[in-house]
């Protein structure tokens, strides 16, 4: 099965580089705990684990929709982190998905979202 090698993310975070995740919309619709479930786990809907050895930590899958997508879109130094002086956007979630089972990332709802201020 030739899915088993899409998106290599540790082999790309080995070679020394940062990544982005991606997703399907419009074919289905959007979820950021999708993606962030489908870096980590790589398993597919079916339940098959596409290549265990790609997987991401919850950590560095944050950092993929976070700090890393700020630099590839060339604007890190305005977004991406909290720190003084950057845009604060913010996601407020039902759990922390640092402390939650990596398999129930998906599960973990969005509660609010913070987008300058509003």
């Amino acid at each position: 099965m030739r899915a088993v090698r899409i998106s290599p993310s540790r082999d790309v975070l080995r070679a020394g580089l940062t990544l982005t995740p991606h997703h399907d919309a419009p074919v289905i619709p959007p979820s950021a705990m999708r993606v962030l479930d489908a870096t980590v786990n790589r398993t597919t809907r079916s339940g098959v684990v596409l290549d265990p050895d790609q997987c991401l930590s919850v950590f560095e899958g944050l950092k993929t929709l976070t700090t890393w997508a700020a630099y590839q879109c060339f604007e890190e130094r305005e977004k991406g982190s909290l720190v003084p002086g950057k845009g604060a956007d913010l996601t407020v979630l039902a759990a922390d998905p640092l402390q939650a089972p990596p398999w129930e990332l998906h599960r973990i709802e969005v509660v609010e979202t913070l987008k300058e201020g509003r």
